[in-house]
C-alpha cells in the first residue's frame, strides 16, 4: 500500500500508513521511491545525510551520562554478579524498547516521538510525550551542568596551585557554567541538524574512554586498604586489613540496593534521541537504525561494566557515590586524575547540545507543528532552554530530590511505558508474527514500567521520610 502524499512536504508533517501494510514492509526503507526510482522525502525537507558511524557516536553520547561516575558505588551495593545480571537485563530491555519504537514508526510512517503519541492517543498522547521528553532532558542537562559547576572550579584551582578557593570570579561555579553555556554549548546547540554533532560526540566518547582507561590503570596502582592522604603528599597505607575490607562481594543486599535499578535504567535512556537520529540517517531503514541502537547500547554496556568492576575492585567498601571524589581522597594532587576530571568535564559539556535537540523538537511539535524551519524559532528555543537550565543549576543548591522524581517517572515512561503503549495502539494485530504475538510482550513490558515507577517513587518517599526523622532526631 502506498503512502499518501504530503500536501506541502514540511519538516514536521507526517503521513500515516494504511493498516493493511504487509509484514515485508518491516525491511523496506521508510522513504518510498518515486516512479523514476529516486527517493521522495516524506518526513523532512532534506534527505538524511548522517552516516552509520556518526549516528552511533550521537546515540552513544546520548546514552553516556554522568551516571557512569556512580556505577562502582552501585556495584558495591549489589555485588558483582547481581550488578552484571541487572546491567544485562536493562541493556536488553532498552534495545527491545527501541525495537518497539521503530516498529511503531514504520507502520504509520512517523519518525517523531510526539507524533507517535498523537497517533496512539490523540492530542493528550502528543502532549504527554512532549512533556515527558522535556522534563527528562532538562533534568539530564542540569545534571551535566552541575558537574561543570562543582568540578571546573576545582580543576582551575588545581592548575593554579591553590590549596583553597580564594573567592575569585573564575573560581565561582555559577559564573563558569554561564561562560561554558554561552561559549561552547550554545554554538553547538544552534546547529540545524543533529548529525553535525557526530564529530563532537566522537570526541566526547574519546574522553570517556580515557576516563575508563585511567580507572583500569589505577586499579593496579592503588593498594588496599586506604588511609587518607598524608601531610607529605604521599599516600599512607594501613597494613592492618580488616576482614572483608579488600574483598569483592558477589551478592550484596542493603538499603541502597533498591536504588541500583533506577540508576541503571536512567543510564540507558536514549529514546528521545532515537527518532531524531533516525530521521537524519543516510539510507534509513528500521533494521539499519536498530543496528545503530544495538551497537551503541553494547558499547555503553561494555564501558559501564568495566568502569563499575575496576572502580569497585579498587576501593571495595570505600567506594563513594561519585568515583572521582574517591580518587581525590587518595591523592588530591594526582596529575592523572586531574586530567581525567578535565576529560569528564569536556565529555559532559559536549553531551548537553545532543540532549537539547529532542527538547527543541518536542517544543516545535507541540507549539508549531505545521510551521517550516525558521532560524528565529530555532535560536530562541535554544536560548530559552539554556537560560532555564542555568537558572535551575544556579538557584537550586541541591536538586537530588528533583532528579529522583524525574528519574523515577520519566525514565520508566521513556524506556517501558510509552514504547509499549505505542506498539499496542498503533501496530495492527494482523502484522504481528503469528507465533510470538508481541503485543502480549509489549503489554507485559508496559506493566513492568508502571511497577518500576511505583517502586521507585515508593523508595524515594521512604528515603525522604527516614531522612526527615534522622534530621528531627538530631543525627
Amino acid at each position: 500500500m502506498e503512502l499518501q502524499k504530503l500536501s506541502n512536504g514540511l519538516h514536521h508533517g507526517f503521513v500515516p500508513f494504511e493498516d493493511s501494510i504487509p509484514q515485508a514492509e518491516e525491511e523496506e526503507e521508510m522513504l518510498p521511491r518515486k516512479s523514476d526510482g529516486t527517493k521522495k522525502p516524506q518526513f523532512t525537507d532534506f534527505e538524511g545525510k548522517t552516516s552509520f558511524g556518526m549516528s552511533v557516536f550521537n546515540l552513544s553520547n546520548a546514552i553516556m551520562g554522568s551516571g557512569i561516575l556512580g556505577l562502582s558505588y552501585a556495584m558495591s551495593n549489589t555485588g558483582i554478579v547481581l550488578f552484571i545480571i541487572l546491567l544485562i537485563c536493562i541493556a536488553c530491555l532498552s534495545s527491545y524498547s527501541v525495537h518497539l519504537l521503530l516498529k511503531s514508526a514504520g507502520v504509520v510512517g512517523i519518525r517523531a516521538y510526539e507524533q507517535l503519541g498523537f497517533r496512539a492517543f490523540g492530542h493528550p498522547g502528543k502532549i504527554a510525550a512532549g512533556v515527558i521528553i522535556t522534563f527528562h532532558n532538562i533534568g539530564a542537562m542540569s545534571s551535566y551542568l552541575f558537574i561543570v559547576k562543582y568540578e571546573l572550579p576545582l580543576v582551575i584551582q588545581a592548575f593554579l596551585g591553590l590549596s583553597s578557593n580564594t573567592g575569585e570570579w573564575f573560581l565561582n561555579g555559577n559564573y563558569l557554567i554561564i561562560i561554558v553555556s554561552v561559549c561552547i554549548i550554545l554554538p553547538l546547540a544552534l546547529m540545524r541538524q543533529l548529525g553535525y554533532l557526530g564529530y563532537t560526540s566522537g570526541f566526547s566518547l574519546t574522553c570517556m574512554v580515557f576516563f575508563l582507561s585511567s580507572v583500569i590503570y589505577k586499579k593496579f596502582n592503588i593498594p588496599c586498604p586506604l588511609v587518607p592522604y598524608g601531610r607529605n603528599h604521599t599516600t599512607i597505607i594501613n597494613t592492618t586489613v580488616e576482614e572483608g575490607q579488600c574483598e569483592g562481594r558477589m551478592f550484596t543486599i542493603n538499603q541502597e540496593t533498591a536504588y541500583t535499578i533506577p540508576i541503571l535504567a536512567f543510564a540507558f535512556v536514549c529514546h528521545p534521541e532515537v527518532l531524531p537520529i533516525y530521521t537524519e540517517l543516510k539510507n534509513a531503514t528500521k533494521r539499519r537504525m536498530q543496528d545503530i541502537a544495538n551497537v551503541s547500547i553494547m558499547g555503553m554496556f561494555v564501558m559501564y561494566l568495566l568502569t563499575a568492576v575496576f572502580g569497585y575492585l579498587t576501593f571495595y567498601v570505600n567506594t563513594e557515590s561519585e568515583l572521582l571524589h574517591t580518587y581525590s581522597k587518595v591523592d588530591p594532587l594526582d596529575t592523572l586524575i586531574l586530567c581525567v576530571r578535565v576529560a569528564v568535564l569536556v565529555a559532559v559539556t559536549l553531551t548537553v547540545p545532543v540532549v537539547l535537540f529532542p527538547i527543541r523538537r518536542a517544543i516545535l511539535q507541540l507549539l508549531f507543528p505545521a510551521k517550516p524551519f525558521h532560524w528565529a524559532r530555532h535560536i530562541t528555543i535554544a536560548l530559552c532552554l539554556l537560560f532555564v537550565v542555568n537558572v535551575l543549576v544556579i538557584l537550586v543548591p541541591n536538586i537530588r530530590d528533583i532528579f529522583g522524581i524525574i528519574g523515577a517517572t520519566t525514565a520508566p515512561s521513556l524506556i517501558f511505558i510509552l514504547p509499549g503503549l505505542f506498539y499496542i495502539r498503533i501496530v495492527p494485530t494482523e502484522q504481528e508474527p503469528m507465533k510470538s504475538r508481541p503485543k502480549i510482550t509489549a503489554a507485559c513490558f508496559t506493566a513492568m514500567g508502571f511497577i518500576f515507577m511505583s517502586m521507585s517513587l515508593t523508595f524515594i518517599i521512604i528515603d525522604w521520610t527516614t531522612g526527615e526523622k534522622r534530621a528531627g532526631g538530631g543525627h
